[in-house]
């Protein structure tokens, strides 16, 4: 499963991130979005991208198709 398949307000655990592209996983190492981290989906913009992610304290948006990079397992699974 990846991030942007997760549902509105579910936690979930980052498991593997931009495996594909060193430049894309790099950028999202540096927003703190790497494996072991849990993030949680506060919202979707009205269509449906960006979606705002809490991870800790940090409120952050990122775009759909990087979100379709981010490999998550949910709490069920």
């Amino acid at each position: 499963m990846t991030l942007n398949e997760v549902a509105l307000n579910q936690r979930c655990k980052i498991t593997g991130v931009a495996q594909q592209s060193e430049e894309i996983q790099s950028r999202l190492y540096a927003l703190g979005l790497y494996p072991g981290i849990e993030v949680e989906i506060l919202r979707y913009a009205p269509v449906g991208d960006p979606l705002q992610i809490r991870t800790g304290s940090t409120l952050l948006s990122v775009r759909k198709q990087e979100a379709g990079l981010i490999e998550v397992e949910t709490d069920n699974g």
